[in-house]
C-alpha cells in the first residue's frame, strides 16, 4: 500500500494535521492502534475538565461551541473529537499497531501488524502519555491495599472513606487528591520535590491568557515576577509542605516540566481535606514509611507518576527529529513530531498551530 503522507495517532494531533493536509490536498493515512479515535480521552478520569479555556482550544478550522462552558469537560471534547473526525471525514486504519518505520529509497517504510506501507512523509502523533511510568517503589510488594495508576483513575466513589496515598503532585496527581477529598476520601500526596503551581484563573484572568500575554517578555523577567505575583494570589505553601524548585516556571515549562494548575486543590490542603507529606522511604504492609521517618496507614495507592511518549519503539533515533512541530531537522528528515510541546498557552492550541505548519511545509515540498 502507498500513501503521501502515513499519521501514526487518532489522538487530537492525528486529527488536527490529517484535517490540515485534507484542506491542503494531500493524501494521507491514519493509524491508530486503537478502536476509536482519541483513545487517551475517553479513558481519562471523569471529572476532568480542559484546563485552558475554550477559544484557546479548538483544533483548526472548528472552534467550541458556543453553548459549551469556558472550561470544557471530558465528555464535550470527546465529542467534540468524534465531531470533528466526521466533520473532515477522517476514517483512521483502527486497530493497527506501527512496528518500525525505515527508510526505503526515497520513501518511507511503515511496518505495521496489517501489513507495509509506503510513504513520502511520517508524522507522529502518538502524545505525551502513550505509556504510563510505573517506578519500583522499595517494599511495594508488601503493601496489601490496592495499587494502581493514575491512568486506570475514573472516579472517587470506590474510596470513599478511605485513606488514599497519591504519589506525585503533577496536575494529574493534585486534580485526583482533590477529586477523592471531596468525595469523603482522605488523600495525601507524596511530593519529592518541588513543584510550581499556578490558578487557573490569575485575579479573574485565565492563566493561558497571561501566559500569550507574557510570552513577549524575557524570560528572566518573567521567572522573577511570577513567584512574588503567585505569592499574593494562593500565599506561601511552604508552611503546607509545598515547595518551589529552585528553576523557574518558564525554564521548567522548556524543560517539558508543566506547573500544576490549581482548580481547588491548594484550598483543600489549606483545609486539611488534602495531606502533603514528603517522598516514600518504603511501601509496609498496611502503608508507607516516609522520609521524614513519619509512618503512615493507607488502604490504596495511586500512583500518578506520569507518563513518557513511546515512539521510541518503532522510531530509531536516526529518523527523530530535533523537537515537535516544524523544524530544520523535521524537514529535512520527512518526519514530523506534533503534539509533544505542552507550553503554559496550552497543548490543544500548540497542536493546532504544528498541524498548520507540519501541513504546509509537507505541501510545500
Amino acid at each position: 500500500m502507498e500513501t503521501n503522507v502515513v499519521i501514526v495517532g487518532a489522538g487530537p494531533a492525528g486529527l488536527a494535521v490529517a484535517a490540515c493536509l485534507k484542506q491542503a490536498g494531500v493524501d494521507f493515512l491514519i493509524l491508530e492502534k486503537a478502536d476509536e479515535v482519541a483513545p487517551s480521552w475517553r479513558r481519562h478520569y471523569r471529572r476532568l475538565h480542559l484546563h485552558t479555556v475554550k477559544s484557546f482550544s479548538s483544533l483548526p478550522f472548528v472552534p467550541f461551541p458556543k453553548s459549551h462552558p469556558r472550561y470544557v469537560p471530558r465528555e464535550k471534547v470527546v465529542a467534540y473529537l468524534d465531531a470533528y473526525a466526521e466533520r473532515f471525514g477522517l476514517e483512521p486504519r483502527f486497530g493497527v499497531t506501527v512496528n518500525s518505520i525505515r527508510r526505503e529509497g526515497e520513501k518511507f517504510l511503515v511496518e505495521t501488524d496489517a501489513g507495509g506501507i509506503s510513504a513520502r512523509k511520517v508524522v507522529v502523533a502518538t502524545g505525551n502519555n502513550a505509556q504510563s511510568i510505573m517506578p519500583d517503589f522499595p517494599g511495594i510488594e508488601e503493601f496489601k491495599g490496592k495499587v494502581l495508576h493514575s491512568a486506570a483513575y475514573t472516579e472517587a466513589a470506590p474510596y470513599a472513606g478511605k485513606n488514599v496515598l497519591i504519589v506525585g503532585m503533577g496536575n494529574t496527581g493534585a486534580e485526583i487528591a482533590l477529586d477523592l477529598a471531596e468525595s469523603g476520601a482522605h488523600p495525601i500526596i507524596s511530593v519529592r520535590k518541588g513543584v510550581h503551581i499556578v490558578p487557573r484563573q490569575l485575579f479573574g484572568v485565565p492563566i493561558q491568557m497571561v501566559g500569550i500575554a507574557s510570552r513577549t517578555m524575557p524570560q528572566a523577567l518573567n521567572d522573577w515576577m511570577f513567584p512574588k505575583i503567585l505569592d499574593l494570589a494562593l500565599g506561601r505553601l511552604e508552611r503546607y509542605g509545598i515547595v518551589r524548585p529552585k528553576q523557574g516556571i518558564l525554564q521548567g515549562i522548556e524543560a517539558g516540566r508543566i506547573p500544576v494548575i490549581d482548580i481547588g486543590t491548594v484550598a483543600a490542603i489549606k483545609q486539611g481535606r488534602i495531606g502533603i507529606a514528603p517522598d516514600i522511604a518504603s511501601f509496609t504492609g498496611d502503608g508507607a514509611t516516609f522520609v521524614d521517618g513519619v509512618e503512615k496507614k493507607f488502604d490504596a495507592a495511586i500512583l500518578a507518576t506520569g507518563y513518557r511518549p513511546a515512539y521510541n519503539a518503532f522510531l530509531p533515533a536516526q529518523l527523530r527529529p530535533d523537537k515537535s512541530g516544524v523544524n530544520a531537522r523535521a524537514s529535512e528528515l520527512g518526519v514530523y513530531l506534533v503534539g509533544f510541546y505542552n507550553p503554559v498557552t496550552g497543548l490543544l492550541r500548540e497542536i493546532g498551530i504544528e498541524a498548520q505548519a507540519v501541513a504546509r511545509d509537507i505541501a510545500g515540498r
